[in-house]
């Protein structure tokens, strides 16, 4: 298929330059690819920094936005073209047209097969909306998706998609046996509307109420960041910390540093930062938004509360610090829980996946080579007979 050689995989996504799930998937991604033997990776930035004349832009809305397709779109038709599979991270809305979407269009007008790999909990209400969400999706040669939940939300619109869970490192999250848990709390989702962190600030109001000296830290940032400062001083609380975003490489320092994590959304997918609570040892209490009970079943791996529901988040909590053994048991479970999403497992559903787009594509062109009429035209006979061999391997 390739020679021989490593795989050339282009994979577009956002660069750290945007701390969000999608760019530390992608850079966890191509950080475990760095110097494997089968498969050669690199990122394609979804937003690349423009040239230093440009760079003003950055800071002015819509003119950002043009600057940065200026920049991008020659990018990736550059990047794109030496690749043997692209790789798109995707999520939605207009996100959605403005990175996903000229990546797989560029892919496939340059014949490459395309995977996306689509990770928004918002897919329900965006598929739903968008026809061309709709059509291109169903078009790419694969859909890979971390979650259950959105195999079954991309199936109601009649387009197959399969799993390959997210990648946790449990070299940099490290298991810590918590005997008696301490009422400190860390969350490590943004502060924006969809996470609902007000829920989580006024779960520990609660808390607080029965623990005086109970801690949480907010890891994170966002647009609503100074009216959750506010709701912070309206309950009175003490030991509030708002970390601020942190780098991929400092997040680990907080879950070992706490002994609970809470999250709070109203719409999700399956966090990362789920995952990395469970590696990590830290029980975790949710909201049961989207994706989250595919990975963590009430009781089991954690507990879930309804959404925006802060008092039985609360219950929760307090139920965890008043039964150590209760605890304990969910943790040992959540622990097990993460193995599956280790590099040793994750490499070979990443590797098979690439082989299966790219001998799908080869397949393709080259029945269409041994059903066109015999020319005489030399070249073409040469790459007939290059391709021979997989006219038989595909049937």
């Amino acid at each position: 298929m390739n020679g021989g050689r490593r795989l050339k995989v282009a994979v577009v996504a956002p660069s750290l330059r945007i701390l969000g799930g999608q760019a530390v998937q992608a850079d966890r991604l191509l950080r475990a690819w760095r110097d494997d033997p089968d498969v050669e990776a690199w990122l394609v930035p979804v937003n690349p920094l423009p040239p230093k004349l440009l760079r003003f832009a950055l800071d002015i809305k819509y003119l950002r936005t043009i600057v940065n397709e200026l920049t991008y779109l020659p990018l990736l038709v550059r990047e794109l073209a030496r690749a043997d599979v692209v790789h798109v991270f995707s999520a939605s809305y207009a996100s959605y047209l403005l990175a996903p979407l000229p990546a797989m269009l560029i892919g496939r007008a340059l014949g490459k097969p395309v995977i996306l790999n689509y990770r928004s909990g918002e897919a329900p209400d965006h598929l739903s909306r968008s026809a061309i969400a709709r059509k291109t999706i169903a078009q790419v040669d694969r859909n890979i998706v971390p979650s259950q939940f959105l195999v079954d939300a991309f199936g109601t619109f009649g387009i197959e998609a399969s799993i390959i869970s997210n990648i946790v490192d449990l070299d940099r999250f490290r298991f810590r046996a918590r005997v008696q848990l301490r009422p400190r709390l860390v969350s490590t989702r943004n502060f924006d509307a969809l996470y609902n962190v007000a829920c989580t600030i006024r779960a520990f109001r609660v808390v607080q109420d029965r623990w005086p000296e109970a801690r949480l830290t907010l890891v994170g940032g966002g647009a609503q960041e100074p009216e959750l400062r506010a709701l912070v001083t309206q309950l009175d609380l003490r030991h509030v910390e708002f970390a601020g975003r942190v780098t991929p490489d400092q997040i680990a320092d907080f879950y070992a540093a706490n002994d609970i994590y809470i999250q709070t959304p109203n719409i999700d997918n399956t966090p990362t930062s789920v995952l990395e609570a469970f590696a990590s040892g830290l029980p975790v209490v949710s909201t049961e938004a989207g994706g989250v009970p595919a990975i963590l079943t009430h009781g089991e791996h954690g507990l879930l509360a309804p959404l925006d529901h802060h008092e039985a988040l609360a219950s929760h909590i307090l139920r965890l610090l008043d039964d150590p053994q209760y605890a304990d048991s969910l943790i040992r479970a959540a622990h097990a829980r993460v193995q599956p999403c280790t590099w040793a497992s994750v490499r070979e559903q990443w590797l098979r996946a690439y082989r299966s787009v790219l001998r799908a594509e080869t397949c393709t062109v080259a029945k269409t080579l041994s059903t066109t009429e015999d020319t005489g035209d030399a070249e073409a006979q040469t790459k007939r007979t290059q391709d021979s061999w997989s006219v038989k391997s595909c049937g």
